[in-house]
């Protein structure tokens, strides 16, 4: 799939060398006296062109407030936002490069038609009325939507409904896309063909932040993961990076047959623990080889190293 640039190649050229967003230190708090409350303080955020940022949080953690500053709803107390390069707090003009998915098809108006929606949306981002017609039906057509751009929009189906309100976040063509749940509630199918619009939308270099509480998700997608708690980031880092970080070091060795007296002594004695035809050992890889010399030539089912997945690294730091 191939969408529209989101940049001139002279945009293109800046956006590689400094990046969309970048929030530094925001700060924001409510009420007074003794019952003033810090939703958020001190978040820093990064995210370049064709990067997409996972957000993550538990509820009530802060991600909500932080993204209403940067989307310029919301003054921050202190701190500093830049999209593209411009401020949303003081020029106006950089709400242009944002486009945004914050309530899923709720962001529809549902009597209209796709493209009615494209065009009423394009106008209210003074998109002209013929571009918008023009890239409405380009962008329904690489969403493959084309057939159903004069249907009105309650009646598709709900990831048909998910990915014409993406597609009205893209008409103006912004270089941020502040994308929220966006499969959630969605079938198989259409949660993976919305993950492949994602990737495609990126891919043209489109800076995303991602918020969900679908981890899975977010693993799939995400270049790099931010975590918030009370207010505070306590983890930003690639995905993978990450991962490994709260991965574990054991194998899990399967081996078919029965394991001798001699074998299971020798085994022991490398720190593995046995069960029935399932071996466990947290050595070195550099042991795990003399262990394998061990069990020659009996068949070897599966090693496995365990691995930990985003649901239990986010788990793991907001239980902190």
């Amino acid at each position: 799939m191939t969408l529209p640039l989101f940049t001139s190649p002279a945009q293109a050229e800046t956006a590689s060398a400094v990046p969309t967003l970048v929030a530094h230190r925001l700060k924001k708090s409510y009420g007074r006296g003794k019952r003033r409350f810090e939703a958020v303080r001190g978040v820093s955020l990064t995210i370049a062109a064709g990067e997409v940022l996972a957000f993550l949080g538990p509820n009530g953690a802060g991600k909500t407030t932080t993204i209403k500053m940067i989307g310029g709803l919301v003054r921050p107390d202190a701190g500093q936002v830049s999209i593209a390069g411009l401020d949303p707090h003081r020029q106006a003009s950089a709400l242009k490069q944002v486009g945004a998915v914050l309530e899923g098809n709720r962001n529809l108006y549902w009597r209209l038609t796709p493209l009615e929606n494209l065009e009423y949306f394009g106008g209210l981002r003074q998109v002209p009325r013929r571009t918008a017609r023009l890239r409405g039906r380009e962008l329904l057509d690489q969403f493959r939507l084309a057939d159903k751009q004069n249907t009105p929009v309650q009646k598709l189906s709900r990831g048909m409904q998910q990915k014409v309100a993406i597609a009205m976040a893209l008409i103006h063509q912004p270089q941020l896309l502040l994308l929220d749940e966006p499969t959630l509630g969605l079938d198989v199918e259409a949660s993976e063909t919305v993950k492949a619009l994602v990737r495609a939308i990126a891919a043209s270099g489109c800076a995303i932040l991602l918020t969900t509480h679908q981890l899975d998700v977010a693993e799939e997608l995400s270049d790099r993961v931010a975590v918030i708690r009370n207010g505070e980031l306590i983890a930003q880092q690639p995905t993978q990076t990450l991962i490994r970080q709260f991965s574990g070091s054991a194998y899990q060795i399967e081996v078919a047959g029965e394991l001798d007296l001699e074998r299971q002594r020798q085994l022991a004695e490398l720190g593995a623990v046995i069960a029935d035809q399932q071996i466990t050992y947290a050595g070195s890889a550099t042991e795990l080889y003399r262990l394998l010399d061990i069990l020659r030539p009996l068949p070897i089912q599966e090693i496995r190293q365990e691995r930990a997945d985003l649901t239990d690294v986010f788990l793991k730091l907001v239980r902190r």
